[in-house]
């Protein structure tokens, strides 16, 4: 049988693939106000700091689960609205609900313990980031042809940072520049915060719905002309063809996932406790004391601090495909990582609430680079038609190694570094640096087609 000829996808304008991304900024808006002021919450609500890695857990458990099954179907869904946009919709209008009713589980006190609630919208929030997230990778690997990917990436790191600068800025803002109240009785969330939240699932919900109609997906029969038919077999059910295709996982992303571990321990370690380690090690006051103004304003000051990180990841991201066509992809990850290794280690030595500046530099390179090298070394190394399911399998690689570090990071910081969490952003820079040696390590088949063809 002749094999059929395939077609090559025509590249997209800058504009178009800046509306395919723009659901992004709002999903990092959200994401942003959670990892900046979910472990403030949390202890407002009476969590203790060697406990917070434990109410975190809800998260990459519920990505772990809920990230395979989107990619799995969203492979074989096809409706009036495409094949992954119905999912990010709903992602979103879920994540919308989240955001308001986390900051407001005092409301419930009567029935259930604040801390449960607050723990539980956590758990929801980031699976409705989840079922978002996921098919706005695959559609990147829809819509683009392979020499666009770098492009694609780039363009989502660049609005994901914006969205997350001004989502960790938010709370700082409406605190010293609108007045808006930023301590509240025990057991409340300040008002700045609050606002924030509601401003967070308001922007998420219209940035979703700006990229749903102002993006379209190719039908299945013209999708089909890009790619090679897929090879016919024995029909499995969604469970076991997802097992199926993690027990044939390609090489590169098996050698990836070694990268994402250390990459993403790291991130998890600073995410959680980042405000207490400040509060402690820069500001000297103890993390239990959420009440008191001085606290509140070392969690608004992270909050800046998370958002000077993701600004330089913005900026960095547009610069990224010159860097990779100059270097390569591993050099430029592996440089990357490094840099928010050194990061993360320097912020021990810093006394200076302002100098904690410098360090957000280096994190913020490293942010840039884990959401874009990876997912375009990926995206050319997995089949076609599997896009959403691999994309989905990845996140594996993610949420693992945050449960690991949510299990034994807590008892590690209470017990080995007696309650100073400054410890476990140290640890977090040595694996930063683990994940910039693993990369060097990882096949990129563009790298070998490039070879093959000189």
């Amino acid at each position: 049988m002749a094999k059929r000829s395939i077609v090559q996808k025509p590249k997209m304008s800058f504009w178009q693939i800046f509306h395919m991304s723009f659901g992004f900024l709002g999903i990092q808006f959200g994401f942003a106000l959670q990892t900046g002021n979910a472990s403030r919450i949390l202890q407002t609500f009476g969590a203790d700091v060697e406990h917070l890695s434990w109410f975190w857990l809800a998260a990459p458990i519920t990505g772990m689960i809920v990230q395979p099954i989107i990619g799995h179907y969203s492979d074989r869904t096809w409706t009036r609205l495409g094949r992954r946009r119905p999912y990010f919709l709903t992602g979103a209008i879920l994540s919308g609900l989240a955001l308001f009713f986390m900051p407001n589980s005092s409301m419930l006190a009567a029935i259930i313990p604040p801390i449960v609630v607050g723990a539980g919208m956590l758990m929801i929030m980031d699976a409705s980031f989840n079922v978002a997230m996921e098919p706005f990778r695959a559609l990147v690997a829809d819509n683009l042809p392979d020499e666009q990917h770098d492009a694609g990436f780039s363009m989502q790191t660049c609005l994901i940072g914006v969205g997350a600068v001004v989502g960790s800025w938010l709370p700082y803002v409406f605190a010293n520049w609108l007045g808006i109240a930023k301590t509240a009785p025990a057991g409340y969330v300040p008002n700045n915060l609050l606002y924030s939240f509601y401003a967070g699932g308001i922007v998420l919900i219209a940035s979703i719905l700006w990229t749903v109609f102002k993006t379209k997906e190719y039908p299945p029969a013209e999708y089909a002309s890009f790619h090679e038919e897929e090879k016919k077999g024995e029909k499995k059910s969604g469970i076991s063809e997802i097992l199926s295709d993690l027990a044939h996982m390609p090489k590169t992303m098996r050698q990836l996932g070694v990268v994402q571990f250390f990459s993403w321990f790291a991130l998890f370690s600073m995410w959680v406790f980042t405000t207490p380690a400040i509060v402690d090690h820069v500001y000297h006051i103890k993390a239990s004391d959420t009440t008191s103004e001085a606290y509140n304003n070392a969690g608004n000051w992270v909050g800046v601090l998370f958002g000077i990180y993701n600004a330089v990841s913005a900026v960095y991201a547009l610069l990224l495909p010159k860097i990779v066509r100059k270097t390569s992809r591993k050099k430029t990850h592996a440089f990357s990582l490094a840099m928010g290794g050194l990061g993360l280690i320097s912020i021990f030595f810093i006394q200076n609430d302002y100098l904690l500046i410098l360090p957000m530099i280096g994190i913020g390179l490293a942010w840039g680079s884990i959401l874009a090298m990876p997912y375009a070394i990926l995206a050319s190394s997995i089949p076609a038609t599997k896009i959403g399911v691999y994309m989905g399998i990845f996140n594996f690689f993610i949420t693992l190694p945050q449960i690991i570090n949510g299990i034994i990071g807590g008892p590690i910081v209470k017990y080995l570094y007696n309650n100073h969490a400054i410890y476990a952003l140290v640890m977090a820079g040595v694996f930063m640096f683990l994940a910039a040696i693993s990369v060097l390590f990882v096949s990129d088949g563009r790298d070998i087609q490039i070879i093959e063809t000189a």
